[in-house]
């Protein structure tokens, strides 16, 4: 890596600062862990301050969208009016909605209800009732420039049972991100997660994971949540990904819907939660940009 540049040649990252006094030392460290057998992320997985600021502009509109159903999604709406809601506000605000037509997916949003894993197809026929749980995933496409983020939602009372779950998997999620820090690794964060969503007695989904995301909807690295500390990819500053564990309240077996190839359940039939942020590694620690 750091060999393929000269020392007074302008550097990798579009500063149009010399390489030697730009990103030389931080190369040669990547390259180090490489040399001891860790992996280790391209230069094409790190973003720059540009970069970071525009997909900064994607996640806003990410975020307006899900605070708007934060405040209006409720007991007797149908899925298809949620995805009517993520398509005209992602468009009224200059935004794509990442998921349509993405490998043939025909919504601009992932509801998936109760025993749904991800990836649940809107419907008009799909009411929610008091009792559900719901996860609304959507990610935006602005300028080129993509953010990601999904959230939970209960539907009226639901039961103590769920509700536990929906809150474990949040603070999966936390104790995932108390984890991510420059000079880490990936695998720091998967355990984390791994070990509270077990100690509380759930499983957590082995096929499906996290990504990065930013200057394509889904970018190396793939994020899994059944890791060892140490282990996996490098964490670098400038890497940005997604935190998202599928946690379920039985087992860990899932499947997918043989008629549409898409939507994912678990396999006993019982619930499933996740939510997702989208982090950047900074020099300090890191940078929650989508939620």
């Amino acid at each position: 890596m750091a060999n393929k540049i000269g020392r007074n040649d302008p550097c990798w990252c579009g500063s149009n600062r010399k390489y030697k006094t730009c990103h030389m030392a931080f190369d040669d460290k990547i390259w180090s862990m490489a040399l001891q057998g860790h992996e280790v992320p391209s230069h094409d997985l790190l973003k720059n301050a540009e970069q970071i600021e525009k997909i900064k502009e994607s996640c806003k509109i990410n975020i307006a969208v899900l605070d708007y159903l934060d405040a209006n999604i409720k007991e007797g709406m149908n899925t298809a009016e949620i995805d009517k809601i993520v398509y005209d506000m992602t468009t009224d605000m200059g935004g794509i909605p990442a998921p349509l037509n993405y490998e043939g997916y025909p919504y601009s949003v992932c509801t998936s209800v109760n025993d749904q894993v991800c990836h649940g197809f809107p419907s008009k026929d799909v009411i929610l009732k008091s009792g559900d749980i719901v996860n609304v995933d959507c990610s935006t496409i602005l300028n080129g420039y993509f953010s990601d983020s999904s959230r939970m939602f209960c539907i009226g009372e639901v039961s103590e049972e769920k509700r536990k779950l929906v809150q474990v998997t949040k603070e999966c999620v936390e104790k995932g991100l108390e984890e991510v820090k420059p000079w880490g690794f990936l695998g720091d964060m998967g355990q984390a997660v791994h070990d509270h969503a077990f100690a509380n007695g759930y499983t957590v989904v082995r096929e499906i994971g996290g990504h990065g995301v930013g200057l394509e909807f889904h970018e190396e690295p793939w994020v899994g949540y059944n890791s060892k500390r140490g282990e996996e990819m490098l964490l670098v500053p400038g890497m940005i990904f997604t935190i998202e564990p599928m946690v379920n309240m039985g087992k860990v077996e899932i499947f997918t819907d043989p008629k549409n190839n898409w939507e994912v359940y678990t396999k006993d039939g019982k619930p499933s939660a996740q939510w997702e942020i989208m982090v950047l590694v900074t020099e300090e620690g890191h940078e929650v940009l989508c939620w």
